[in-house]
């Protein structure tokens, strides 16, 4: 038998190498399919069926939906488990329960019990790390886990779960190298968490993504809810002050305006959770909506890092996210005011048709996350000088913002994104 490992870092350095992170290197770490999962599961004796789950998927605004969803739940007084990836910082806070991240020693422990399991199969990182969140989550004995889709839905890993009920954020292009070049195709593999009975909540979807999703509801006869037409909220302008239809009114901390699409999303879904007879009041959507972050943890959407001068940081990195924030920043701009935009991006992310959406008169800071699948600066810098960007390159992300803040006056605005692990590594320095 393999000796166990005495410290927290050598069992981690273990799990990153069972069939790598897909968030670090990519494709090379893509494994779909159920059945090493379902394999896995019967073998620690199915641990995901000691608590009621929640199951989110979508392209977009799936982490902002869960983190959100848990906040309420906690605020209503249950023991929530939490189930995210990719994590930003700390490989922890992709496992939390009431917004507390799995213990080291929790993580120790389970990559010991598994290693010498006797265990045959060969599961990646992503089957292992799911793994450890149901059995941490029965450990804990929550009474409520929301669970959030890898990637896609039909084969992702989480969907051996039976939920108590279903979220599809939207469907817009992302990993169509996996699953499919057009969003019909996009929302067929997410659509595949739909389950038989299990009714489910779809934030945003028109056309022929629509019916994708209601005739796999038909088929599976279960009842399905489009937010965008589910009249529960009042017109959202304002994420400081809105109201339901009524009348009471709620503040939700998430300043994204691409929130004002999930904030339906959130409300369609608790209603939905309320049928399923989940005691929720209107005083705990309120106070868990006005303060996710810090029940839950969750960091980077429309991250505030500083006043003066304004800096934001957000996770967006695909077309449809990174068009919703580059209209919010050309609006924060109000006195015309200079624009920082520190970027960088993936290796197998489509730059050609986002680097457009980026404002031609901001000053760019091109640098790369410390990930083997980050995109080398020399290619983005390609890319940013066939689009006419005015760009200077650096290193690292910590580089950049260092020279962003030497350049910027008080009165400028700071941008940091483009992909997930460009923020990851800010925030990590900043940390430091």
């Amino acid at each position: 038998m393999d000796s166990e490992f005495k410290t927290y870092p050598e069992a981690l350095d273990w799990l990153f190498k069972q069939l790598p992170m897909f968030s670090r290197v990519g494709a090379a770490a893509y494994k779909p399919g159920l059945d090493t999962s379902l394999a896995l599961d019967k073998f620690f004796g199915h641990p995901h069926r000691s608590f009621r789950s929640i199951h989110v998927a979508g392209t977009n605004g799936k982490g902002s939906v869960s983190h959100s969803l848990a906040s309420v739940l906690q605020a209503q007084g249950y023991k929530v488990g939490l189930y995210t990836s990719p994590h930003l910082v700390d490989f922890r806070e992709r496992i939390r329960v009431n917004g507390e991240m799995i213990p080291r020693d929790a993580v120790t422990e389970f990559i010991n019990a598994y290693r010498r399991s006797g265990y045959e199969g060969h599961p990646s990182f992503f089957e292992l790390t799911m793994m450890m969140a149901f059995d941490w989550f029965r450990k804990a004995q929550v009474d409520y886990a929301i669970i959030e889709v890898g990637m896609g839905g039909r084969l992702d890993s989480t969907n051996i779960i039976t939920p108590l009920a279903c979220v599809i954020t939207n469907i817009s292009k992302d990993h169509t190298q996996f699953l499919g070049g057009t969003l019909k195709e996009i929302a067929s593999e997410k659509a595949g968490i739909i389950k038989s009975g299990i009714p489910v909540v779809v934030g945003e979807a028109e056309g022929e993504v629509k019916e994708v999703f209601e005739r796999k509801a038909e088929s599976a006869d279960t009842m399905i809810t489009f937010a965008a037409e589910d009249a529960l909220l009042s017109d959202v302008n304002d994420l400081d002050d809105f109201s339901d239809t009524e009348g009471n009114r709620y503040s939700f901390e998430l300043k994204g305006d691409y929130q004002k699409a999930n904030i339906r999303t959130i409300f369609s879904s608790i209603a939905m959770l309320r049928k399923t007879g989940i005691d929720i009041s209107n005083e705990s959507v309120r106070h868990g909506l006005a303060h996710v972050s810090d029940l839950t943890g969750l960091a980077g959407r429309w991250m505030k890092i500083s006043e003066r001068p304004l800096t934001i940081a957000d996770t967006g990195h695909n077309e449809a996210g990174l068009s919703y924030n580059m209209r919010q920043l050309q609006a924060l701009r109000k006195h015309n005011e200079k624009l920082h935009i520190v970027m960088g991006f993936v290796n197998d992310k489509d730059v050609r048709h986002i680097l457009p959406l980026f404002p031609a008169d901001a000053e760019y800071y091109v640098t790369r996350a410390m990930i083997p699948r980050a995109m080398p600066v020399a290619d983005v810098a390609a890319l940013c000088r066939d689009c006419g960007l005015h760009f200077t390159m650096y290193d690292s992300v910590p580089e950049a913002y260092r020279a962003v803040l030497a350049k910027a006056t008080e009165d400028d605005i700071i941008y940091v994104g483009g992909s997930t692990f460009i923020v990851a590594d800010l925030l990590a320095d900043l940390q430091k």
